[in-house]
């Protein structure tokens, strides 16, 4: 059984049907990536996983329980974090603070031990501890967005839009650490235009194209595909 099993899933915003009928898996200890241009529902479809969106219809089960329609602070205390699109950090506080929010729910003692192991996964965030959040580099945000994220020690990270913003130095410097996460155990669902870095860390993937599933398989056979290699890693993505 997938740890999250996304079945014929529809998302209307008004009138609008932004969601039409996707449907995934993501089985556990597994990179499973979502690519496609901007606005076709990529975002959309992570925020619906969250709790953040209602679906009109079909259904999310994560870890064998529906949340479709769940309220986002539940679905949270079953062991889902999301690292947000646009990294959403609190810049006024210092990185320590940070991260200590990520752990908010969890005993103290276990939350240190987090910290530690934050800071050996993102050593240039042991150098920036006491430094507001606001200073650091794009880079670094995305890690410390990354590392709040684990500190909750989720059984599924969501991650939106890694790569947005970023040189493409510090785009391989993400998923290299993504890549390692998941080696040490993660489940990691990642949303990204960068076909092309995402798919070298994904073991499946899915493409979207107008609120649907477009294109689906092994990350590897995806990046051989003409079409995929036409529409997204040849030059600029497709947008809708």
């Amino acid at each position: 059984m997938a740890l999250l099993e996304v079945t014929d899933v529809h998302v209307a915003m008004g009138a609008q049907e932004i969601l039409r009928g996707v449907s995934l898996a993501v089985p556990e200890k597994a990179i499973v990536a979502v690519l496609g241009g901007n606005g076709v529902g990529k975002t959309t479809l992570m925020r619906a996983i969250s709790g953040i969106y209602g679906i009109s219809s079909g259904s999310i089960r994560f870890d064998g329980e529906e949340i479709g329609n769940a309220k986002a602070h539940a679905i949270v205390r079953l062991g889902l974090a999301q690292a947000p699109e646009g990294r959403q950090i609190f810049g006024t506080m210092t990185v320590r603070e940070n991260l200590l929010l990520g752990g908010i729910a969890l005993p103290s003692g276990e939350v240190d031990a987090l910290v530690r192991r934050s800071l050996e996964l993102f050593p240039v965030l042991r150098e920036r501890l006491g430094q507001k959040a606001g200073s650091l580099s794009g880079g670094e945000q995305q890690m410390l967005c990354i590392a709040r994220a684990l500190m909750a020690k989720p059984k599924l990270l969501l991650l939106d839009e890694p790569s947005l913003g970023l040189a493409p130095k510090v785009v391989k410097q993400i998923f290299d650490l993504v890549k390692r996460i998941r080696d040490e155990g993660a489940t990691i669902l990642i949303v990204e235009q960068n076909a092309k870095a995402a798919l070298k860390v994904a073991d499946t993937a899915y493409v979207v194209e107008g609120g649907r599933i477009a294109v689906e398989g092994a990350a590897a056979d995806l990046a051989r595909d003409q079409r995929v290699i036409d529409a997204y890693l040849g030059g600029h993505a497709k947008g809708h």
